[in-house]
This record gives C-alpha cells, sequence and structure tokens, in this order.
C-alpha cells in the first residue's frame, strides 16, 4: 500500500518509517508536518492509507480526519504516542471516519519489530479492509412498507458500525428516550482497548446506561450494551450474550454480520437492526437476514454516512426496509417500538 505519514517529530516519523520497512510492500507516499498539509497532499496525491498523529500545530489530527474524509476520503489509521492517555481524541476522529488506533513504535527499545508488531497487524487489517470494499453501486430505499408491528415484548435494537461509527451510533442513541422499552446491544469495530472508554463516552448524551457487554448476561430492555472484545459477540441458545474467536478468517471484529445472524436464530421477540457508516461489508449478510424474518431493518444513507462502505452493501442486496438520514434513525426506531 501507499501510505502517507502525518506527524510533527522527527523522531517518531522515523519510527514509523523504520516499522514500514520490515513489510517491503508498503511504500511511504509522503509525510507531512501538520493536519493542514496532510489536506492538501490527500487531495493532490491520495495514499492508500494515512498514519495520522493527534497533536499537531497548525490543524490537529481530529480536525485533519474530518477534512480529509469529507474532501479527499481514505483509509486513517490514528498512531498517536499514548493512545490510553488520548482516549476521547481517538474517539472524536474515529466518529469522523478513522478506522483505527495504536500507539506509535519506540525507537531506542530493543527489538524494533516486536515494537513494531502492533502497527504492522493493524495495517494488515486495514488493507484486507480495503481490498474487500468491492465497487457495488449504491442501492435504493426499499419500495416494501415498514416491517410488521413491532411487539412490546422481548424487544431488541441492534446496531452495527464500523469506520465513523462512534459519532453515528452516539447519535442515534441520544435520541432514544429513558423510558426505551427495547434492549439495545452495539456492535462497533473497535480494538477491546478502547471499549469501556468508548461506552463511557457514548453514554455522555445518551439517557440510558452504557457499559461493554459481559460473557453469559442477557440483553435488558432500557440499557445498552457495546462488544467489548476483539472475539466476536453473540446470541447464544439460551437467550445469554457470549463471545466468540469463531470464524477465525473474519477480518471485521468484531462482527456484524456474526451477531445479526446469531439474532436470527436465537432471538424470541421483535428486533429493529440498524446498520450505520463503515468501510467494507459487514453487516449487509445479516441485515438482509433479519428483513428475510419480517424485522425491520434501516440502513444510514449515503450523504449522512462519513464511509459509505457497509449501508451501501446493504442498500445493495435490498436488505434495509427504510434508507435513512442519520438524524432520522432515532425517531423512526422510536416510533416502531412504539406502535400498538
Amino acid at each position: 500500500m501507499r501510505i502517507g505519514i502525518v506527524n510533527d517529530l522527527p523522531i517518531a516519523v522515523e519510527a514509523l518509517k523504520r516499522a514500514l520497512a520490515l513489510k517491503p510492500r508498503h511504500q511511504i507516499a509522503w509525510v507531512a508536518c501538520n493536519g493542514a498539509e496532510a489536506v492538501e497532499l490527500c487531495a493532490k496525491a491520495p495514499p492508500d492509507l494515512v498514519l495520522m498523529d493527534l497533536l499537531m500545530p497548525v490543524m490537529d489530527g481530529i480536525e485533519a480526519t474530518r477534512r480529509i474524509m469529507a474532501g479527499s476520503p481514505c483509509a486513517i489509521l490514528v498512531v498517536t504516542v499514548s493512545v490510553g492517555a488520548n482516549a476521547w481524541r481517538v474517539f472524536e476522529a474515529m466518529g469522523h471516519g478513522a478506522l483505527d488506533a495504536v500507539d506509535t513504535p519506540a525507537l531506542g527499545t530493543g527489538n524494533l519489530r516486536e515494537s513494531a508488531a502492533p502497527l504492522l497487524v493493524k495495517i494488515d487489517i486495514i488493507e484486507k479492509l480495503i481490498m474487500d470494499r468491492g465497487g457495488s453501486m449504491p442501492g435504493t430505499a426499499a419500495s416494501e412498507e415498514a416491517a410488521a408491528l413491532v411487539a412490546r415484548q422481548n424487544r431488541l435494537l441492534a446496531i452495527g458500525a464500523s469506520a465513523g461509527g462512534p459519532a453515528a451510533v452516539a447519535q442515534v442513541l441520544s435520541g432514544l428516550p429513558r423510558d426505551f422499552s427495547a434492549a439495545v446491544v452495539v456492535i462497533q469495530h473497535v480494538d477491546e482497548q478502547f471499549a469501556v472508554g468508548m461506552a463511557d463516552w457514548l453514554g455522555r448524551d445518551c439517557k440510558l446506561p452504557v457499559r461493554v457487554a459481559l460473557e453469559g448476561e442477557r440483553p435488558a430492555a432500557g440499557v445498552v450494551l457495546l462488544a467489548g472484545t476483539n472475539d466476536h459477540l453473540t446470541l447464544l441458545a439460551g437467550g445469554q450474550l457470549g463471545y466468540t474467536p469463531h470464524p477465525r478468517e473474519y477480518v471485521y471484529r468484531p462482527s456484524v454480520d456474526v451477531f445479526f445472524q446469531s439474532i436470527t436464530r436465537y432471538w424470541p421477540g421483535d428486533v429493529v437492526g440498524v446498520l450505520l457508516t463503515g468501510m467494507g461489508r459487514d453487516g449487509a449478510v445479516g441485515l438482509k437476514a433479519l428483513r428475510n424474518q419480517g424485522r425491520y431493518t434501516i440502513a444510514q444513507d449515503q450523504t449522512s454516512s462519513a464511509v459509505y462502505g457497509m449501508p451501501k452493501a446493504a442498500a445493495t442486496l435490498a436488505a434495509a426496509v427504510d434508507i435513512l438520514p442519520l438524524d432520522q434513525i432515532a425517531p423512526k426506531v422510536v416510533a416502531a417500538f412504539g406502535r400498538k
């Protein structure tokens, strides 16, 4: 892949260059010393991937990510000196379309290959995502009416998202009322080290409690559970949640498809499935399976999506009953669950 580096610290740039040199198939497209320069370079010479620092002069990585995804969209991986210390900045960048985040490899700490391994693993995953994006044309809103009336018992709102997802998920959750009577489960492509922080971040503007899903617990009405490990969250036959590493070959972790399809097998009540912004195709097949069962399904529209990959795939499969702008999704969900 052709990779752009955005960092104002020479030692960090050198560390990234040495790390990328361990994988000769990757080429450095350019180096930008601030966000403003990165925005210009992405427009003039778009790379396959941008390694974006967060704290820079002139324009920080959050604003640079927003402008790149709005004007010259490409894959962005946040690479900063301490992801943990900058968690809220990471979530803001991911809300604008960054795919993931990782600590900058450290020079002078001994084994470069060991220090660079987390970064190179993330790059490999993103490379697979890019290759799997496909080129299907965007679909149109389904002509069918909304799914059959949603009953008031055993209700589940299942949300899947990836790139651009944190902000989109936050907006949907903030639109749910305090007395929302369905259980909510969110599958967001995110590394497990960010899951607890993301649950806290999502809970800032949500009227419902938001926390990481625990092995063996059951979805509960009025509680938002977030998939919290690099394994797949799945619904089990007894109605409780569990984590599984299978299928291991899935590059999307945790996978929206795995969770959605487990719902079709084991959830006894009513479901609304929502697929939001994200790169790739994860969730489209699962959303289609839900619709085929007569469940009400929604995909985010192209205009409001930070990355129109996953909802585009759903539209192409006619997996969504409705294709909606982000600001209309929460009201539609509330209305669906409120029908008699």
